[in-house]
This record gives C-alpha cells, structure tokens and sequence, in this order.
C-alpha cells in the first residue's frame, strides 16, 4: 500500500471522527464535504496507479478557478500522528518504532533536536510551542469535579441530631398552624427551621471554603520544575507547559513528567512501581528498553528524553484522569478530639435522656401549665394535637440539649485552624503536603538538618586552587599552569558533569550554567578561569562509561574516547580525600612533573583538605589516568585504581544571615538541632559553629562523630551518644536514618530535612518529614510532610512555631467549647429536675451553638503565632489535650455561669420584677453574653492580660461584632422567632455587668497555681 494512499486514510478518518456537536446545517455541509474528498482522495490514488485513457482523458473536468484551502492535516504538519504515538509507549512497541525510524526518525517525525530541542526562544519560532500544545494537547488531564457547596449541605443535613430536629419541626409546624392558623401557628416550628437552617449554611460555607483552599494548596504541590532543552538552552519549565517534542533533561530523583523516548545518558534506571506495581528497577537504554512512562521515578544515572505523549494521551494521565483524590485525611490532633467529642456527646445524650423522662412525666402527671398558669394536660379532656404538640415541644428540647452538648465545633476548629495556617504558611516559604505535619511539628523535640543549602546559602563558588602541594594564587589560573595538566582538568570537568553550558549568540551575552550548586561553581570556573570550552571538548571524545554520583560514594567517574588518536582515559571527580584514596601518583607542580604518592604525601595532602575544610571549604579532587585498549575491552564500569591526582579545589558555600537566630531561637524553645552532613568533620565543625550549633569553646568529642562511626557502634552505645551529638559528618542517607529510628526511641518528636532521593527512607521514618523545595528532588518531596520552598533554616523555625500556634489555638477553644458545654448542659439539667421546665427554648439553644461552633471556632482558631510560643518547652506526645491549666480556667467560668444563671432561674422575676418571659429573655441574653466575654479570656490560657496583641486581630474582633449585632436583633426584633420579651437599657446593662464580671474572674483565677500532674491521672491512681 503507498504512503499517499495511507496518508489519505489518516485524514479521511480524521474527517470522520469530528465532534459530534454541529449544527443542522454544518452536518449538512461537512456531510457533502466528506463525500466530495473521499471520491477525490480514492480517485487520485487509482489514477496514479492506473494509466489513464482516451476516453479518461476527455471525461477528465477542469478544476475550479476558485476554490478554498482547508488544513485537514490536525497534527500540523507533523508526519505522525498522536495515536501511533501514544500507542508507540504504551504498549513498548519496537516494530512500530523502527517502522519510524527508530527514536532519530520519532525526532526528525516531530522537528525536534536531541541537542537544541524544539524552537522555544525568542530567536526561534516563538510560537512552536503553542502549535505543539495544539496539535498533541497540553500536559493536564481531567481531575475529577471538585466537590460542590450542596455536597457540603447535604452532608449537614446527614447528622442525625439535625434531622430529628428537622421531624420535631415540622410537627411542631403542622400542630401549631393547625391549632393557632397559620399567622401565629408557624412562629415555633418555623423558628427551629430557620435556626437549623442557619447552622448547616455557616457550617457548610465554611467547609467549602476550606475545601476550595485545599485543592489550590494540591495544585501548586503537584507543579514541578522540569529541566527541557529549548532553543538550545536548557531552562526550567513548569510540569505543565511541557510539549510533544520536549527535549528533558532526567536525573536521580526526577519525576518523569510525560511519556517518551530514551535518547542518550548513563546508567538509567527507573522505579515503575507507581504504574507496575513491581518494585525491581527497570534499566532503560537505547538498545532495548528506550521506553519511558510519565509518572515513574528516576532511581539511578541520568539521561535525556523526548517526549512523545502527554496529559491525557499518557497512560499515568488516563489513570490519574479517573482517580479521585480524598482530602478526608485525619490528623493524629483530629482523632483524639473525636474521641472527646464522642465522650462529651455521651454525657450530654444522658442528660437530655434525663431531661425528656422527668419532663414527660411532669407533663403527664398534669404539673405543667402553660403561659395563662392553665394547666396543660388534664386527662382525657385534654385534645391530641394539644398532647402532641406539647410532646413535640419537650422532644425537640431534648433533642436541642444534645445538639449544644455535642461539641461538633472542635473538627471544625481544627479544621480552621489547620488551613488558615496552611495559607499563612505558604507565604512562610512552607508547603504543607500532609494536614498532620502542622500539628506535630509543634511537639517537635529534635530537628535534624542538612547543611548545603538549608545552613547555607547554596551559592557556590571556586575560591582556591591547589595543583600538587601547592596553591596557585595568580588569577586567571590558565596562565600559571601547564597546557597538559589544563586540558585535562578542563576534560574532566566539562565530560565528568550532569551540568550544561549555554552562551546566547546575542552581542554581549553571558554564559548560564546549569546543573547542582557545585556543578554549576565548578562549570563557572572552568570556564571563566581555566578558559573551557565545553562543546569543543565534548565533540572532541565519545563518552564510554559513567558512574554517577551519589550520596553514598560522593564521586562520579567517567571513561572516554578520544576522537584524535582513539585513546581511552578515565575521570574522577568527588570529595576529595574519596577521591585521594584511589590516587597512587600525584602533579608535583604547575610545570606537570608526575612524582609518587607515599604515605607521607598522602599525609600531606590530608593536611591540606583539612585546612581548606577548617576555613568552611568544600573541598573536591580531580583524578585522572589513561587506560590500555585492551584493559578496557568489555569492561562496563569506571577504572578507579591507581589514578594520579590532577588538583584540588576548595568550593565556598556561605552561611544564610540569619540563621544563627534562627538556631538560636530553636534551642531556647527547648528544641535541639542537629547537623547531619556529608561534609567532612573539619567543615561541618566550622560551618556547625558559625550557625551556632556548636559553642565555639565547645568539647567535640562527643558532639561530633563521622557516619562511619556512628553506624559501627552497638545499639546501646548508640542510644546513649545520639543525644549528644550536634554534628555527623560524611553521612550517608543510611546514617540519617538510624539516627532518627535513635532518636525516636529515646521518646523525642523528629523532624528532619532531605534533599536526595535515598533520603527519602529517613523523611518517612521521621515525625515530620522537611523536603527542599529548590535542590529536594521529587521522590522527597513525596516523601516528606511539608516543602520549605526556599530551602532556608529559618522558614524551618518558622514552622515549628506555627506548629505550636495550630496546637495552641486549638487548645483556647476547647477550652471556650468546654465551658459553653458545662454550663448549658448543667442549667438546663437543675433547671428541668427542680422547676420541670427548660430555661433555654430549641432556638435559643441553637443560637448559642451557632456562637460557639462556628463563629468561635473561627475567632479563636485564627490568632497567628506570638514570639512567646517559642519561649515554652515542646509539648511531648503524652501530654495530654486538655491541660491542668484549661481545667482551672473553664471550670472556674462554668461554675460562675452556673451560679449567675441558676440565680436567675429562680429568683430572677423576683430580683428585677419581672415576668417569667421577660426573665427567660435576662437568662438567655446573660448567658449569650458571657460566651462573647469568655471569648477574650480564652484568647491566653496563662497570660493575665488576655487583650494583648488583640488589635492585630482583625478577624476576632469583626466576629465578636457580628455577634453582639445578631444578639440584639433576636432579643430586640425577632421576639417570635427566638421567643423572646424586649429588654429596657437598665436591664440590658444588668445582662452585660453579669458578663463582665467573667474577665476579674479570669484573672484572679490565673494566680491559682496547679500541679504539673495532670489532673486525670489522679483519678487513674483512685481507681487503681
């Protein structure tokens, strides 16, 4: 079959599959139009392959004079199409990959460059990606719709106490408008609707809201950096703007952001466990695996692909596409207010279960009687929509009395209180992956972090340079050193590299180096000092082997072929007594004499690594030899033996100002910070000592220790050192890790930071997991908790005192919630066993929920952090939730409401002379408004002056505002609704004394002192 004719297939087919969204008149017209092209497209093919007649000839018409273009090729001109290629991955089809060429045929296909990538700069074709993006699609999929605000009034309405109230109400609404006409008849149980009503719409908006603030908080977390080569130059592009044709750039760690195509690179291994399930490492090459899936992981080596397919045309975006993310996640702070809730909500069930019998039995025994002083039950004369209604009214009382017991405001609390500190985190340089991170972070006893980049700025930069034992001080160091031993430091720095060089050829521009901190300092050196020109060398020499670089060895090492005289030489570059270790020869000098390596030069050498390392230094060594063809010959690893030492050269890394605060900070909070690096001793102490990790007077010998040693002691010896230890030095991600698993048996809460892929082990193990939002790669960020986005000690202080805030804002409104429950669940109790009536009707029980749910969840759970948090010791992990503190505040507060309101009940009409109605309206505002003054007192559960830093709270005193507002609507212009009796100004200022009073009281209270003990403990002991 011939191309033309396969080729009119596809776009004959493409015709076909338009969407199925046209108009009557457009069918009509893309109806003719196919039919037309079809009978032309079958036409042209058999008249190239049948000679045409006489008789053809004559019949044959003359094309039209005026015609239109139409593009019928949808992928732009690309000669193939997005169906094989996504098909092409998917299903690691090798046939269908040499039918195109193989991988260069699958990059001329799409007008790609394995060395330019596609047109992305502005001297290019500007709008190369846009037709990319077009043609192949943009690298999104589908997520499944949000959950909408009815989701969360339908999940309201759920609750079970809600729709007995909702039952209760619409009975109290048929008896009563049945009873009293529907002008008057719909007061009561219409009153409960609305109050109900208004309940499920605060609490929904509110969870919406918070549901809206998750998902964006999801979004920004899952947009990557990827590294792409565009135009030449390779830059960092959003996960999301990458295009069909993308040239990217993989590393250890890196996520791979589409599906694609191995074009070159070494050692490549990928983790497909995410999309196969099989956790074996799959090695991808040219020859028979070039195959790679968005969504894996790169394990081991690095590499470059083209990518073929993405978003929805990749296998991980058609998966991704039907999956359905659940923010429902509980946090440990969560779990244990549930089982407070639980056991609230048990006691309070028991009261109202109380309450119901002896106000059932009252009504019945006839000692209840209604407004008039009328008996309400009088035997068998009495009407059963009179019986009915009065049973609906105590039924829904009960009801109301467990409504306000349970205390469903804490979730929501936390709830609160968890995103609002998310949200202000975020702009703290602090992304939190994981809801329960915010919490334990406040418990935090121990932080564990690294050095380069977090301690430090990251901001490298060659500073010496050491060619045999001596120092080459004059700048530009290519004119003091021989061209031998030149060229091969510039060999083994621009071979040995994962780093790039780009130089625009604009006028004037300069060079950008790209790659880690110390590649790109080494690269920017190379080049500016030693005069390195990075194309011309990689030209030059065809790559063989590569060792990659790792966490564990702390070198790489490369074998190459010089293209000149095809002689084969080996590179290493690392650490530099790693790489010393493996030297047997040395250049003595700039002139490139070669001597011995004995012991004493080693020693020597030694002497220099470490004072390069005492001044802060990062020191590396370049190696080099030359290697026999035959020594060579199907060896696939790196030669390491009997290297001679081309030079050292010492990298500058310095502090981050002010992270000696922020360390200092940490440790008067009672935190103790540890340095764990893969530096050697002499630097980590420096540097452990200028961030204020170590005293400068300080005995090291046990606060230091090498990783080595560490992992060489027993478990008991280890037990008893990890907590003096501030420093470890030439660690390995398995060295972090047992140090955490240490420190996490001796009882403390870790947090600890990782950048590299094998941290991620010790990121899991750790209470809290600190990923590195710049150098971290992404199997680190997966692991870890929360991202510090700029890398910075500093934001680390910064959360672990918003850490603390979380804890204690959720500890001022239990507290407030507390002292609402014991209060209304006691008067209610004495008021309904003594007198056989209820003070607080259905509304108004409702009303003072609402109060204290919502809007002081809200109040309380937004106060931001104070610099006094960090003046207290952490709080462990069985320290329990509701301190002896909180007890002495809330019931000191209960019992004076108690009083106040119990007073009032009884002797109240008395006292003011008054009605009875007017005397549940003093009863009801007084205890509304001893909610919104406790509010203040719940603001600081130790601090006498509980108005401190209240003007700095916006959000708190707007919502104690609104609260007064609405109070004074019910008691003064919603009388039916909340059965209520307008109030004079001499009896509003009775209501508002009485809950003053609460502030002397909370402050004199606060002088009580309270054991350390807690007080539940106590009653364990009686029992036992």
């Amino acid at each position: 079959m011939s191309m033309p004719f396969v080729t009119n297939l596809e776009r004959i087919q493409t015709l076909f599959n338009v969407p199925h969204n046209l108009s009557k008149p457009n069918k009509k017209w893309h109806s003719a139009f196919v039919t037309i092209y079809c009978s032309r497209a079958l036409l042209s093919h058999f008249e190239s392959t049948v000679p045409l007649t006489k008789s053809n000839n004559r019949s044959k018409l003359s094309p039209s004079s005026s015609y239109t273009v139409i593009d019928l090729d949808t992928d732009h001109s690309f000669s193939v199409s997005q169906t094989t290629l996504t098909s092409l991955v998917k299903e690691k089809n090798e046939e269908t990959l040499q039918n195109l060429g193989g991988v260069h045929g699958v990059v001329s296909a799409l007008k790609a460059d394995i060395d330019h990538g596609v047109p992305g700069g502005d001297d290019d074709d500007p709008n190369d990606v846009k037709r990319r993006r077009d043609a192949f699609g943009s690298n999104t999929y589908p997520k499944p719709p949000t959950r909408g605000f009815f989701h969360f009034v339908i999940e309201g309405f759920k609750d079970p106490t809600i729709l007995i109230l909702l039952v209760c109400a619409a009975l109290s609404l048929g008896f009563g408008i049945k009873e009293n006409g529907i002008k008057e008849g719909w007061y009561e149980g219409g009153s409960i609707f609305i109050a109900v009503y208004l309940v499920i719409a605060v609490s929904s908006i509110s969870n919406f809201r918070q549901s809206r603030q998750f998902d964006k908080l999801s979004q920004v977390s899952n947009n990557i950096l990827v590294d792409v080569v565009r135009s030449g130059r390779r830059q960092q592009v959003s996960i999301y703007d990458i295009v069909v044709g993308d040239v990217v750039w993989l590393k250890i760690g890196d996520q791979v952001p589409a599906d694609g195509l191995f074009l070159e690179g070494h050692s490549l291994q990928v983790d497909e466990s995410s999309m196969t399930g099989e956790s074996d490492h799959v090695e991808i090459n040219g020859d028979k695996n070039p195959f790679l899936f968005s969504g894996t992981k790169v394990a081991d080596g690095f590499g470059k692909m083209l990518v073929t397919s993405v978003g929805t045309n990749t296998t991980w975006g058609q998966m991704m596409g039907s999956i359905s993310r659940d923010n429902n996640e509980e946090t440990p702070l969560q779990e244990r207010l549930n089982k407070l809730t639980s056991a609230i909500g048990k006691v309070g069930l028991a009261v109202a279960l109380l309450v119901l019998v002896v106000m059932l039995v009252r009504y019945f025994t006839g000692n209840t009687t209604d407004e008039h002083g009328n008996k309400e039950f009088k035997g068998s004369s009495t009407k059963f929509d009179d019986i009915m209604n009065g049973v609906v009214g105590i039924v829904a009382a009960a009801v109301t009395i467990v409504v306000v017991a349970i205390p469903e405001g804490l979730p929501l609390a936390v709830t609160l209180t968890l995103a609002y500190s998310m949200n202000k985190m975020m702009a703290d340089m602090a992304m939190v992956r994981k809801l329960s991170a915010c919490e334990t972070m406040g418990s935090a006893t121990t932080i564990c972090t690294d050095k380069t980049g977090t301690l430090t700025l990251n901001e490298m930069k060659v500073t010496k340079f050491w060619l045999g034992q001596q120092p080459v001080e004059e700048e530009p160091h290519q004119s003091s050193v021989h061209s031998d031993v030149l060229q091969l430091i510039k060999e083994g720095v621009a071979l040995n590299t994962t780093g790039s060089v780009y130089k625009s050829k604009t006028k004037n521009s300069e060079y950008e180096f790209s790659g880690s901190p110390t590649e790109k300092a080494i690269l920017s050196w190379a080049v500016l000092d030693l005069g390195m020109n990075m194309d011309e060398l990689t030209q030059s020499s065809t790559i063989l082997h590569v060792e990659a670089f790792n966490s564990k060895k702390k070198r790489s090492g490369v074998s190459i072929k010089r293209k000149g005289n095809n002689k084969i030489h080996v590179h290493w570059k690392g650490a530099a007594e790693m790489v010393l270790r493996l030297c047997s020869k040395y250049y003595d000098d700039a002139s490139g004499n070669i001597k011995d390596l004995d012991d004493d030069k080693k020693l020597a050498f030694e002497h220099i690594i470490q004072g390069m390392a005492a001044s802060s230094l990062r020191c590396i060594a370049f190696a080099h030899t030359e290697v026999a063809k035959e020594d060579d010959a199907g060896s696939k690893k790196v030669r390491k033996e009997g290297l001679t030492l081309l030079g050292l050269v010492g990298i500058k890394d310095p502090c981050r100002l002010g992270v000696k605060k922020a360390v200092n900070d940490c440790q008067q909070a009672g935190v103790s910070v540890k340095m764990i690096t893969g530096d050697n001793v002499f630097t980590a102490k420096a540097i452990a000592t200028e961030c204020g990790i170590l005293q400068p007077n300080q005995d090291t010998s046990e606060a230091v220790i090498e990783g080595e040693v560490f992992r060489n002691l027993s478990i008991e010896e280890r037990l008893n050192r990890v907590e003096k230890i501030c420093v470890m030095a030439r660690s390995s991600p398995f060295d972090k890790l047992l140090m955490v698993q240490c420190l996490k048996q001796k009882g403390h809460v870790v947090a600890v930071t990782g950048d590299g892929t094998n941290d991620a082990p010790a990121l899991k193990e750790a209470d809290i997991g600190l990923s590195m939002g710049i150098q971290g790669t992404e199997v680190a960020k997966e692991s870890s908790d929360i991202v510090i986005l700029d890398d910075n000690f500093a934001s680390i202080a910064t959360v672990l005192k918003w850490g603390r805030c979380v804890y204690n804002n959720i500890q001022k409104f239990i507290q407030f919630q507390l002292t609402v429950n014991v209060a209304a669940l006691a008067i209610n109790f004495v008021a309904t066993v003594s007198a056989g009536e209820v003070p607080l009707t259905a509304v108004q029980l409702l009303w003072v929920n609402l109060i204290m749910d919502t809007l002081g969840a809200l109040a309380l759970a937004t106060e931001k952090p104070t610099r006094d948090l960090l003046d207290k010791p952490p709080v462990g992990r069985t320290e329990p939730l509701i301190t002896n503190i909180m007890w002495r505040n809330l019931l000191a507060q209960a019992l004076y409401q108690l009083t106040i309101l119990l007073t009032l009940q009884f002797k109240g009409e008395a006292i003011f002379g008054v009605s009875s109605r007017v005397n549940d309206t003093l009863i009801f505002n007084s205890f509304v408004l001893c909610q919104v003054f406790n509010e203040f007192n719940a603001r600081k559960l130790e601090k006498k002056n509980v108005f401190q830093g209240i003007h700095k709270n916006r959000l708190f005193l707007g919502i104690i505002g609104i609260t007064i507002v609405l109070q004074v609507l019910m008691v003064e212009f919603l009388k039916k609704f909340a059965d209520t009796k307008r109030l004079d100004w001499g009896q509003w200022g009775a209501c508002i004394l009485i809950a003053a009073i609460s502030w002397p009281i909370g402050w004199v209270v606060k002088f009580i002192p309270v054991p350390k003990r807690p007080l539940l403990s106590f009653l364990n002991m009686k029992k036992q």
